[in-house]
């Protein structure tokens, strides 16, 4: 959140000493601690609470159905191209019969 480093957390910690003392630092720490973990508890649960209200995994949900039902959209229609592309006549009977008539025009030896 705040991207706070080892060397600021020895920063903070060295002024704190100084400003407080080493008999009120301890319990300082510790309230501070306490109100950041109130806090973070607190904005959790509100972010957990407005997911819940927005259904936010349901939209979730809804766009990847709508993607998968795309992408099998998209399959089935080149499988039915494939298929009209094989459906069509296929012209084999002329190169058989031309085929044969070149064996047939072989003189024999």
């Amino acid at each position: 959140m705040f991207d706070i480093g080892f060397f600021e957390l020895l920063v903070i910690a060295v002024i704190g000493l100084v400003v407080l003392g080493p008999e009120r630092l301890p319990g300082a720490i510790r309230t501070t601690a306490y109100w950041v973990g109130k806090i973070r508890r607190s904005f959790q649960s509100a972010k957990e609470e407005l997911e819940k209200e927005l259904d936010v995994d349901g939209i979730k949900r809804q766009i990847h159905n709508e993607q998968v039902l795309k992408d099998l959209e998209k399959t089935r229609n080149q499988v039915s191209e494939s298929l009209e592309s094989l459906s069509t006549p296929l012209d084999l009977v002329e190169p058989v019969k031309e085929q044969k008539e070149a064996v047939k025009e072989k003189p024999a030896e």
